[in-house]
């Protein structure tokens, strides 16, 4: 019996990255954990993982920028206990004078929009429940922005931050807490969108997906009164700090 047992976990950018990383982790503390994304070979590839492990979880092929496709997912999902709301990408274009304005839809779709419907989906569930957890993956780039990941990412990053203060200022008497995490660089597919992506031996002086996974896990287990309002994580050699090469 792990401390989520009895817990149902959506988990959106699912079937990848930290997200694919949380659902191994929180399945391993007892949770039902149901991953969406919009390729299902790799989210039935988390979910076998997680099955192979004696774990519970299902696959669900979703596009979070749609706003009905999210409604009619949250429908079919049920009551949720925990929402990770994960899903996010960026475009290799991504330098103001240089991004398009399809790509920066593209991005706000995803990292903002694609947060804001999966989030307002389960709130009023929890709101009658009298309780729920919700965790938004937001970037470093959301509290200090800069050029490497670009105005989209960072205009979407940030955004994310103020919708998690809004969740606890207006979920808190119900029950309802928000963290958002804010990590540094993770050495994620999403690494290969760069304009010149970072060598192996860079990415292994990054965080790993095992450690947001077990960020995750420790704010999924706390206590339901207390509530980890921001996680602001980055590796020990911190590029954000000693400079980047790539840019």
């Amino acid at each position: 019996m792990g401390r989520l047992t009895g817990k149902r976990v959506w988990i959106t950018g699912g079937g990848s990255g930290i997200g694919a990383g949380a659902a191994v982790e929180l399945a391993r503390a007892g949770a039902e954990v149901v991953v969406s994304g919009r390729r299902m070979e790799p989210l039935q590839a988390v979910v076998e993982r997680i099955e192979a492990e004696g774990g519970r979880a299902q696959a669900l092929s979703l596009d979070v920028g749609d706003a009905t496709a999210v409604a009619a997912a949250a429908e079919r999902i049920g009551a949720v206990d925990l929402l990770l709301a994960n899903a996010g990408l960026n475009v290799p274009r991504r330098a103001l004078f240089d991004l398009s304005a399809a790509d920066w839809q593209k991005v706000v779709d995803v990292n903002l929009n694609g947060v804001y419907y999966p989030v307002h989906a389960v709130l009023p569930g929890m709101r009658a429940r009298g309780g729920g957890q919700i965790i938004l993956i937001s970037s470093w780039a959301g509290r200090y922005n800069g050029r490497l990941t670009g105005a989209a990412y960072g205009a979407t990053k940030r955004a994310v931050i103020a919708l998690n203060e809004t969740i606890n200022d207006e979920g808190g008497a119900h029950g309802i807490r928000s963290t958002v995490i804010m990590p540094g660089e993770v050495a994620t597919d999403i690494l290969d969108t760069r304009p010149n992506p970072p060598s192996a031996e860079t990415r292994a002086r990054m965080l790993q997906v095992e450690d947001l996974a077990a960020t995750v896990r420790f704010v999924a287990e706390m206590p339901a009164h207390a509530c980890i309002n921001e996680i602001l994580i980055s590796p020990t050699w911190n590029r954000f700090y000693q400079g980047f090469d790539e840019i």
